[in-house]
């Protein structure tokens, strides 16, 4: 039985919560570089000090947001009412469409402060590309174990492959300066090649 949180734990949390919104705001309009710890804790109405109970530096912020946000779009993938592909569609338009919707400037600060993993202090977000290589093997799996990919599928492969997909797509929607939609690319991709990539996969009993 799980136990509940004290009135304290409680607080702690939706202040963590608003710091994660303000500054999603802020980077939103400003980019992290232009945004202050000072101007993050004044739309908050919460010390400086309160800032580095919950983080060490801005980056931060924005690797909490992103941990957030991949998480839960894996676990309603995961559980969408579809057979595999469609599970697989929705996974990688919604991983693109939450990253579009949060801003072009989040996105390329996430990028900055992630792309030298020797420069990332958080563990989550020095594995980040690990982390959304497994979440891809395990939608992967996951049709496999309902019998809707056959037993040799190369899980591994494929979901380092789509991966490099999303990435690529991410960084070039990035270098564009945003000038087209990031989620309808990744539906074109879905429509146009997803299909003959995973068709050799599927098992007899789909078709």
């Amino acid at each position: 039985m799980a136990k509940k949180m004290t009135n304290r734990q409680l607080a702690a949390l939706e202040t963590r919560r608003k710091l994660l919104e303000a500054a999603k705001k802020l980077v939103r309009e400003k980019g992290l570089v232009n945004t202050s710890i000072e101007e993050i804790t004044n739309a908050c109405g919460v010390s400086n000090g309160t800032f580095y109970t919950y983080f060490n530096r801005k980056e931060d912020v924005v690797f909490a947001l992103s941990q957030e946000m991949y998480q839960g779009i894996y676990e309603e993938a995961q559980t969408h009412d579809g057979p595999f592909m469609e599970r697989l569609a929705f996974y990688m338009t919604n991983f693109s469409g939450h990253i579009e919707r949060d801003g072009l400037k989040l996105c390329q600060e996430w990028v900055r402060n992630t792309v030298d993993p020797d420069l990332v202090e958080t563990p989550y977000n020095k594995d980040k590309l690990l982390v959304d290589i497994d979440s891809m093997k395990g939608m992967i799996k996951k049709g496999m174990e309902r019998g809707e990919l056959k037993k040799d599928t190369p899980a591994d492969t494929l979901a380092n492959a789509l991966i490099d997909v999303i990435y690529g797509e991410m960084l070039c929607w990035d270098m564009s300066g945003g000038a087209y939609s990031f989620e309808e690319r990744t539906k074109e991709f879905c429509s146009l090649f997803l299909p003959a990539m995973m068709q050799p996969y599927i098992s007899d009993s789909n078709y």
